[in-house]
């Protein structure tokens, strides 16, 4: 039986994919590791360290945040600024970037984007969470401090983007635009083991995945796609199955591995939608790609959008390729 391959090998064995990036990547990919460990220990301790529940603060959106946004934030930040590959961060936490100008940063040529915990809501009750990373070149030239322009690039510009999963297992899922790949963490071990090689979507699925109690907010082409999902409109001759668990990260895992369809439509309440173009929609949109797959906001693809602030919202649709067709379709027919 074959040993199978950690992370850190796999990453070495695949630097020759991305000369430029002469170790960089494969440094960054290491500290995002690193970090996913500790915030993945805070998570499996946290019933017993006293810091699940929430906060006397909101974040930058508004949201009530929970102790372990915070801890999660504070570990991913101090992980990364110890890499001087890396000029500067921003995250879904913060109000405004992170500028790492220390000496050790002054030829840095990258910037990275941070969901640290997605999904916090669900930490007090045992569902799964997540943390979501997208790194980009900088254009600012190396050698001054990055500016916010660094961040707000368009989504295919990413030249690295995953996320870690927190549940039954822990799972590093990540693309270099060279396909995707997942790792299992083996606690016994404490190392990452490639488990899901050469992920794709299947070609079909049968799981929808929306907040439902939202509806009468959608717009008439989502709601209208919800109903026909809802029909007999499967090979199996059965409706769609509703699975939504409020974390992004689960319900993409499980869409991209079983075949689904991602919504977070806008909406009355949120004329953008509620998902973060640059921390949560870019980084899934390069996955799901790289899968096999598509993400639009119904009419444009995500990864051609141009950001014009941090924290600007867009509508969300992800999913099968197939899938993402027929609700821009929905969408285009009932404007």
């Amino acid at each position: 039986m074959q040993r199978p391959i950690t992370l850190g090998e796999f990453i070495v064995e695949n630097q020759k994919d991305f000369p430029y990036a002469k170790g960089d990547l494969t440094a960054l990919l290491s500290s995002i590791k690193l970090a996913g460990k500790m915030v993945n220990e805070k998570i499996n301790k946290a019933g017993l360290s006293q810091i699940l529940g929430k906060m006397n603060s909101e974040n930058v959106q508004g949201e009530v945040q929970a102790k372990l946004d915070i801890i999660a934030n504070d570990i991913f930040i101090s992980t990364l600024k110890a890499r001087g590959e890396i000029g500067g961060l921003a995250s879904e936490e913060l109000e405004d970037i992170v500028i790492f100008d220390d000496d050790i940063h002054k030829d840095s040529k990258y910037v990275i984007l941070i969901d640290p915990l997605d999904g916090s809501s669900n930490i007090d009750v045992d569902i799964t969470v997540g943390t979501i990373f997208s790194i980009y070149h900088r254009i600012s030239e190396p050698g001054t401090k990055v500016t916010q322009e660094d961040f707000l690039q368009k989504g295919e510009n990413q030249v690295a983007a995953g996320y870690l999963i927190y549940g039954t297992s822990t799972m590093l899922v990540y693309t270099c635009g060279n396909g995707v790949n997942g790792f299992t963490f083996d606690p016994g071990i404490g190392s990452f083991f490639l488990s899901h090689p050469n992920i794709t979507f299947p070609s079909s699925g049968i799981i929808y995945s929306v907040n439902e109690g939202n509806y009468i907010h959608f717009p008439t082409g989502i709601k209208k796609l919800i109903k026909w999902m809802q029909e007999l409109n499967t090979e199996e001759n059965r409706p769609f199955t509703a699975r939504y668990t409020g974390s992004l990260v689960a319900d993409f895992h499980r869409n991209m591995l079983m075949g689904g369809l991602y919504l977070y439509p806008q909406g009355s309440t949120a004329p953008k939608g509620k998902l973060r173009l640059l921390y949560e929609c870019n980084p899934m949109a390069f996955i799901a790609e790289q899968a096999g797959g598509r993400a639009t906001d119904g009419e444009q693809r995500i990864m051609e959008i141009q950001a014009t602030e941090l924290h600007e919202r867009a509508p969300f649709i992800c999913g099968n390729s197939e899938m993402v067709s027929i609700a821009e379709k929905f969408i285009a027919e009932n404007k």
